[in-house]
């Protein structure tokens, strides 16, 4: 840097330092100094500036707080809902449960035999063999080829040999089962059998001469040995005259099997009570 440089920066640098001494010594309208007001203003920006920086901060760091206030919130909400809903749930099992009784209460205040509730504990899952198993066994007397029947209708039989606690059902609609019957309306006697259709069963040697239609009840006969007379098992679904000497007719059960819960076990073979007005 050579001398007139020098003599430049030293000349601006005694100017600004004039300029200065000169504004701290100049009073402006409100009687503060030049230099004061500039300071003052200066500093006021600056701290607006930092005041509004830590505003800002407190309020994103309020909505950060009250936002994970709400999340807790909303978790402790929704754990309450689907306790409510659980519970409403279990409810409405009890209900379900405390039905299905009254109606078995029901179903042996009209029946003359003795007999047994059980509770269904399983149910075989294969389409050849439809069967439950109920929680009734030898212990409670229960023995092979007893009828088994619910509050709408016939349930199937006791097979095989029953356990101590528990007993193996076949399901009237299992293709293997068969039960005496009757068109109630006319007394036409065939027999009810199960077929590959899950939700319905056939009757077979009623003679395409006797007079079926649809919706008839079918009813059972009692010349099985095993149903007692006059118990309800379904209604004619269809029917049309079969190439041979019987009638083709499809019976729909009144039981709906996937909902069974509870039945009853016939412990004796005397004859029923009529359910839904079927005997004679």
């Amino acid at each position: 840097m050579d001398n007139r440089q020098r003599t430049g920066y030293l000349v601006i640098a005694v100017v600004i330092g004039q300029v200065i001494l000169i504004s701290a010594q100049v009073n402006g309208r409100s009687g503060a100094s030049i230099l004061e007001s500039v300071t003052f203003g200066t500093l006021t920006e600056v701290q607006r500036f930092v005041t509004s920086g830590v505003v800002g901060l407190r309020d994103v760091w309020t909505g950060y707080v009250q936002l994970r206030d709400v999340r807790k919130e909303n978790a402790v909400l929704r754990q309450d809902v689907a306790s409510l809903e659980l519970r409403l749930q279990e409810e409405r099992a009890f209900a379900r449960r405390a039905r299905s009784l009254e109606q078995l209460l029901d179903l042996r205040e009209v029946v003359e035999l003795r007999t047994v509730g059980a509770r269904i504990i399983a149910a075989d899952a294969t389409p050849w063999f439809r069967t439950i198993t109920v929680d009734r066994g030898s212990g409670d007397g229960v023995r092979s080829d007893l009828a088994v029947i619910a509050p709408k209708g016939v349930v199937g039989r006791v097979v095989g040999l029953p356990g101590v606690r528990a007993s193996k059902v076949q399901l009237l609609i299992d293709r293997n089962a068969a039960a005496g019957a009757l068109i109630e309306r006319t007394r036409a006697a065939g027999v009810v059998v199960g077929s590959d259709d899950e939700t319905a069963l056939r009757m077979e040697y009623v003679s395409n001469l006797e007079e079926v239609h649809m919706g008839d009840a079918v009813i059972t006969s009692g010349i099985d040995g095993i149903y007692p007379k006059g118990f309800v098992i379904g209604s004619v679904g269809a029917v049309w005259r079969g190439s041979g000497l019987y009638k083709v007719i499809r019976v729909d059960p009144v039981v709906d099997f996937t909902q069974l819960e509870d039945v009853l076990i016939v412990m004796t073979d005397e004859t029923l009570t009529p359910i839904g007005g079927g005997g004679g």
